[in-house]
């Protein structure tokens, strides 16, 4: 049963992700960026969650779609936090979405998730900061960002900035070298180059500034309640706190009688 059990185990790790990347080529260069929302009390910096969505909508969107994401929550508390009016007009201005109704696209609205975007083949982004949290350690467990502070976030920031400029071609792909990325290549080329995106608040805008801006973006897309439950985790931890202090009183209160008899008797 036991021997089984081991077989079945060794089997799961060797077709796991974190065995495959380790066969592709060699270990991942991930850097430990400095996110605010790390931390049992980080929060979103909502500045660079608005530089993260222009990222976005002027670079990546081209390729990737946030099909999970409604538009609406770019107006939430504890997000980007645009105003209602500018949201609807974002969304309008920026995406069209297939009606069913009229049979035909029209102008997206702040009700519509972000549209899927299928036309390069390349995943969607609404989940892949959460789903690359476990990329370091064991498979899945997530084991770093918990010890070390290093998740998702961390793991795209540095595919966008691990670039070294060689490329090669295989069978009519070109492929390009990037530190972080499992196995060293990959078919994307480098997205981001310095001052590619203009921002309003005069934030730098070098690729490393840019890549940590995305990320951070990306992060909320994948954890939009992560405060929330930060929050209410915190508020877990302090009721149980003082649960344990009123029932170790009460404990001694109620047996103080019982060892002061004991002890008159000896």
């Amino acid at each position: 049963m036991f021997k089984k059990l081991a077989i079945a185990s060794a089997l799961c790790v060797a077709l796991s992700p974190a065995a495959s990347l380790a066969a592709g080529g060699g270990e991942q260069h991930i850097e430990d960026f400095q996110f605010s929302f790390e931390g049992p009390f980080g929060t979103y910096d909502q500045n660079q969650l608005q530089r993260g969505l222009q990222i976005y909508t002027e670079v990546c969107s081209a390729c990737h779609g946030l099909q999970y994401v409604p538009i609406r929550t770019l107006a939430d508390p504890g997000g980007p936090g645009l105003p209602e009016e500018q949201v609807r007009a974002y969304a309008a201005q920026t995406f069209e979405v297939f009606d069913p109704e009229l049979d035909d696209f029209r102008p997206a609205k702040e009700t519509d998730h972000f549209p899927a975007n299928t036309a390069a083949g390349a995943p969607d982004l609404s989940l892949m900061a959460k789903a690359r949290a476990g990329f370091h350690g064991p498979a899945g467990t997530g084991l770093a960002q918990l010890f070390k502070g290093m998740g998702g976030a961390e793991y795209i920031a540095s595919l966008l900035t691990e670039y070294t400029g060689e490329e090669k071609t295989e069978a009519g792909v070109t492929l390009y070298e990037n530190k972080a990325f499992p196995g060293g290549w990959i078919s994307m080329a480098p997205p981001l180059f310095d001052e590619q995106v203009e921002f309003l608040d005069g934030h730098p805008n070098t690729v490393h500034h840019m890549a940590e801006d995305v990320s951070a973006f990306l992060m909320w897309t994948a954890e939009p309640k992560m405060m929330a439950r930060k929050q209410a985790g915190f508020v877990g931890v302090l009721f149980l706190t003082i649960l344990s202090v009123m029932l170790y009183l009460t404990n001694k209160r109620i047996w103080a009688p019982v060892k002061a008899a004991a002890k008159s008797k000896d």
